[in-house]
């Protein structure tokens, strides 16, 4: 891509320059981003192999998996190689590669979760409607548009990379590439795209996170007239949800909804919203979800039956 600057390459400072501390950073990322691709793939395998598996709200979970597992590989095998390597250089290309991929699943996962809250929604306050409303087609429509809507978001921010003029420092205090580091480093005015980006991403994140506690309110505010079981059973989902939307969005508030200034705390607040939420996230929904566990263990007895009839 062609850019009007002399940028060709950035050098990531990454999360520290202690060898020492590189070392611990390798290695909790490195069982953290195993772990995340381990749960997310065993989750994606147990909805597409399970029969048991088969309404909306698995559905849903089966792209928010995947959309987890790309989020974290967008980030945690460059952080890795970058902290194995004596010059932790990025092209240009390259970083506009990793902002496009950063942003096209992290708004793929805001979309989905809202789904699965839209999903809740309907299941729990109009359940006799639900065959009807969240029936096959209408679910492939609304994860078409959400892949549609991430792309659209992902653009965006490749649009406002692209307007920014570099003609000093390489050095992008941080561990990936994104919008707002780049922003320090840009040679110009940078009020109007910094506006831009909060309108976009940080409007994006405080909306998403706003409707769905407002549905999640709805939902247990409805659950008061169901039986003692069905609110167990809706209580428990809709916790495991709740969970998930606090600790996805409060460190994307927090990046992606203030000026364009360095805090200490930064890179840590999003390592954990780009590598730790993604590692909970099937911690979060097998842990609490008797469904998919019963599935997981169906599947592991068929397997285990299956190489016994072999041997």
């Amino acid at each position: 891509m062609k850019q009007n600057n002399s940028a060709n390459e950035f050098i990531l400072l990454g999360l520290t320059q202690d060898p020492r501390r590189q070392k611990v950073v390798i290695a909790i990322i490195f069982i953290f981003y195993v772990g995340t691709a381990v749960g997310n793939l065993l989750i994606i395998f147990t909805i597409k192999c399970s029969r048991t598996l088969g309404s909306p709200m698995y559905f849903f979970l089966f792209y928010l998996s995947l959309a987890d597992s790309c989020f974290s590989t967008t980030t945690a095998p460059r952080l890795i190689i970058d902290a194995l390597s004596l010059k932790k250089s990025i092209s240009y290309n390259e970083c506009l590669t990793q902002i496009f991929a950063l942003h096209l699943f992290g708004a793929m996962e805001i979309f989905v979760l809202i789904l699965m809250a839209v999903d809740r929604y309907v299941a729990i306050c109009k359940p006799l409607r639900y065959p009807t409303i969240m029936r096959q087609q209408v679910c492939a429509i609304l994860i078409i548009l959400s892949w549609i809507g991430s792309f659209i978001h992902s653009i965006t921010q490749i649009v406002l990379v692209l307007r920014l003029t570099f003609c000093g420092p390489n050095l992008i205090d941080h561990y990936c590439c994104d919008l707002q580091p780049l922003l320090k480093l840009a040679c110009m005015d940078t009020y109007m795209i910094n506006l831009l980006f909060v309108s976009n991403s940080g409007a994006l994140c405080t909306t998403g996170f706003v409707m769905l506690m407002i549905s999640y309110i709805i939902i247990l505010h409805s659950l008061r007239n169901h039986s003692a079981e069905a609110r167990r059973k809706a209580l428990s989902t809709c916790t495991s949800h709740i969970i998930v939307v606090v600790l996805f969005f409060g460190p994307c508030i927090f990046i992606y909804t203030r000026p364009p200034t360095t805090l200490p705390i930064d890179k840590m607040v999003a390592v954990f919203y780009t590598i730790g939420t993604p590692f909970l996230n099937p911690l979060i929904y097998t842990l609490r979800n008797a469904e998919v566990k019963n599935a997981m263990r169906k599947l592991w007895n068929i397997k285990r039956i299956s190489e016994i009839k072999m041997n």
